[in-house]
């Protein structure tokens, strides 16, 4: 999606931390176990639809099924059949656009709330946060009368450098359906549709109009698609968008096997499938394999394929009137499923609320990653502390609207420094100074929206007075805070980054900022891994926050005070160097006009584990302010049938001095299999808050289909009899225990 820019105020807000109360601790723990299940598309008014479609006239039918604005089909106002409305929303709901255009409306009701991005969200490892998010979001779209959230996006981060690693929640299949599920399942809840995207093996920007994936049919069933079936068959996602790549040589939003076979026939999509915008490329072959709803914007709307081109296409015999009715009865069915017809109450709808606020500053809180922590330099010790140097172009960038990807237009947006501002005593002088310039190469600047690989080109050089400025702040200051990092015009939809360097120069700020002041915090803002293990090494503590919505700046600042104990966890691997990743330790990204995934089912961490390659920091790595001990760890029984379900419980001890968070994690293991397996596999979380100095004993139950392989020559889901080991920890690198089990 395009994005334009508005311009937005944001409002000082102040809000305390809340500590939680027992009976909070129970249900925390149990949250992560909870069934999310989403309500079926009902058939109840399949009668009235027909008699509908009946009465509808070719052209009317045919403007259903493809753009008539920006954002919405065609409805038939004198049936009484609205528009299907849509809006852009990984973040928010997006600001009104003219219906033709790409022109902001000029409303002024249109401001909603900015909430984390799907990084973040991910990287709270809580389901109960991603029900909040989809809940929350669900009330803004209706409050803006929508009928269709253009999210989630849960495509895998494959390369550290996607442009759209902000948006998509993670490396690991798992951690994406369990945090994509409750999420859609709230959204529809208040009467909304989830358009759940890219469908499917879109996971790089560039050539990404073209670009012919190539994935094992292993490798696709395992990591490429579990997130999207689960959307299918757990949530009942009532939409899928079409993605704009080719897969096995077919453009995926006329591609038979994926939206037919699979998604159809296998899965039992009920939904409707929309086209990414302008990503259609037939008229009759489209419809035929599957697109429900042509979008797009590069030419007038009566010239889509699915408009003049499939009235003539019917005239001419080629399509039957049969198979228009057929994609029409399933628009239909979803606008009377989110009862944008057929009566009933609709979920009501509110915007831009303190709850909503509130909601994005608790997401954010926890989403806030520890990723150092020497000599216990964090929370800041605020005692005899008269100065602090708040150092960074980061420390005031806004990240709601940007780049090339939808942002959100909304009043409230708190930037770090706003956030220590509001948090700290009025005693303190905070000593801000901008350190470096947030600068792109003018004469490349104009490739910001071109899917290439070489993304924004950013000058790098320090501007020597800014410099001097920052390191004259940080040593005539008792603590220094740096705001590094990245933001969202650098990381950007529709193109991808070229490397992973700190942009602007940062990282020789930085250590002239750490020469001067070695009490020097250096916070990263970002929604993607950079290569920064010198800065971590000669920092004292690191932290890496994301674009982390309205509330942001008040939720880091009070993880960096204490008030908030963060729990964090990384949602993908923080690689040493780029060429560790597996895509590019293979050479297999990007690839030219066909990619070809060579590293098949190791992807992220799987490859690190399994090759033997340390990361900077591992998948699922987080600290806290406290400590924790892991004990008593046990399964309910050693040997297990293929149709139950292995219960994994363990004690967690918080034997430190605060109360906390923590999040048990389970991976398993298969020696000696029969098909080539990664060395360990997510199969199970559980974030449970602990007392400090009490104890929670956290179950975590793993059904024990999820142990299965995809066997390419049955096509089928196997479970291979025999050991399994059960490693349960608090990151895929830091194990407490092994269990090990019998599947018989």
């Amino acid at each position: 999606m395009k994005n334009k820019f508005i311009y937005f105020s944001a409002a000082l807000a102040v809000m305390l931390f809340v500590s939680c109360k027992n009976e909070v601790q129970n249900s925390e723990s149990e949250s992560a176990q909870k069934e999310y299940l989403g309500k079926e598309i009902g058939t109840e008014h399949d009668a009235e639809i027909d008699k509908l479609i009946s009465q509808m006239t070719l052209e009317e039918k045919v403007g259903m099924l493809h753009g008539n604005s920006m954002f919405a089909n065609a409805g038939v106002k004198r049936l009484g059949i609205p528009e299907l409305k849509m809006a852009d929303g990984p973040l928010g709901v997006r600001e009104e656009i003219s219906r033709d255009n790409w022109a902001p409306a000029g409303w002024t009701n249109d401001f909603a709330t900015y909430y984390p991005a799907g990084g973040a969200l991910a990287a709270t490892w809580n389901s109960e946060m991603a029900h909040t998010f989809g809940t929350s979001l669900g009330e803004e779209l209706r409050a803006r009368d929508k009928d269709m959230l253009l999210s989630p996006a849960i495509n895998m981060v494959r390369t550290p450098l996607g442009g759209r690693t902000y948006e998509y929640m993670s490396e690991d299949p798992f951690l994406n359906k369990k945090i994509a599920v409750p999420l859609i399942v709230g959204l529809q809840e208040k009467d909304v549709m989830a358009c759940v995207k890219h469908f499917a093996a879109n996971n790089q920007e560039t050539n990404r109009d073209f670009v012919d994936v190539q994935i094992d049919e292993r490798t696709l069933r395992e990591i490429y698609l579990p997130a999207f079936e689960a959307s299918v068959k757990e949530a009942k996602a009532y939409s899928i968008m079409g993605a704009y790549n080719k897969f096995r040589g077919e453009y995926l939003c006329e591609n038979d096997y994926m939206l037919n076979k699979i998604l159809r026939d296998e899965w039992g999509f009920k939904g409707i499938v929309v086209s990414d915008w302008a990503a259609v490329h037939s008229t009759a072959k489209s419809l035929k394999n599957g697109l429900d709803i042509e979008m797009g914007t590069p030419k007038p709307f009566n010239e889509f394929f699915l408009a003049d081109k499939l009235i003539a296409a019917v005239k001419s015999g080629e399509v039957s009137e049969k198979e228009i009715d057929l994609h029409v009865k399933r628009i239909l069915r979803v606008l009377f499923q989110v009862k944008a017809m057929g009566g009933g109450e609709r979920a009501k709808g509110s915007i831009a609320t303190e709850a909503h606020y509130q909601d994005a500053y608790k997401i954010a809180a926890e989403a806030v990653v520890l990723l150092k922590n020497e000599n216990n330099a964090l929370p800041l010790k605020l005692d005899g502390v008269k100065s602090i140097a708040v150092i960074g172009n980061n420390a005031t960038k806004k990240n709601a609207l940007g780049g090339f990807g939808a942002g959100v237009k909304t009043k409230r947006e708190i930037t770090p420094l706003e956030g220590l501002k509001n948090r700290l005593p009025s005693s303190i002088k905070i000593n801000y100074a901008e350190g470096y310039l947030e600068r792109y190469d003018k004469k490349n600047r104009g490739n910001l929206g071109n899917i290439t690989a070489n993304g924004p080109v950013t000058i790098d050089e320090l501007d020597p007075a800014k410099v001097q400025e920052a390191v004259d702040a940080a040593k005539n200051s008792d603590v220094a805070i740096i705001f590094a990092g990245s933001n969202r015009d650098y990381e950007t939809e529709a193109s991808d980054r070229r490397d992973l360097h700190l942009p602007f120069g940062q990282e020789e700020l930085i250590q002239k900022v750490l020469a001067v002041n070695p009490k020097t915090i250096v916070v990263f803002v970002a929604g993607a891994p950079f290569q920064i293990e010198n800065i971590s090494q000669k920092s004292q503590a690191v932290v890496w926050s994301w674009f982390n919505g309205s509330e942001g700046g008040n939720a880091l600042a009070d993880v960096l005070l204490g008030k908030v104990n963060p729990s964090g966890k990384l949602p993908w691997t923080m690689p040493k160097q780029l060429k560790d990743s597996p895509a590019h330790a293979t050479n297999s990204f990007p690839g030219d006009k066909t990619v070809n995934y060579a590293e098949g089912i190791l992807i992220g961490y799987r490859w690190f584990d399994t090759k033997n390659v340390a990361p900077l920091y591992p998948f699922g790595y987080g600290l806290s302010y406290t400590t924790f001990a892991f004990g008593n760890a046990k399964t309910d029984k050693t040997s297990y049938a293929q149709n139950e379900t292995i219960s994994v419980s363990v004690e967690v001890k918080n034997t430190g001095k605060v109360d906390g968070k923590e999040v048990v994690q389970l991976y398993t293991s298969k020696s000696n299999s029969k098909v080539t397996r990664a060395a360990q596999e997510l199969k199970g979380f559980a974030k449970v808050l602990v007392k400090a100095g009490g104890t929670e004993t956290v179950t975590i139950k793993v059904p024990v289909k999820e142990l299965a392989y995809y066997d390419v020559a049955a096509k089928k889901w196997t479970i291979e009899p025999g050991k399994y080991t059960l490693n349960v920890g608090n990151s895929s690198r830091d194990l407490k225990f092994k269990l090990d089990v019998t599947i018989k």
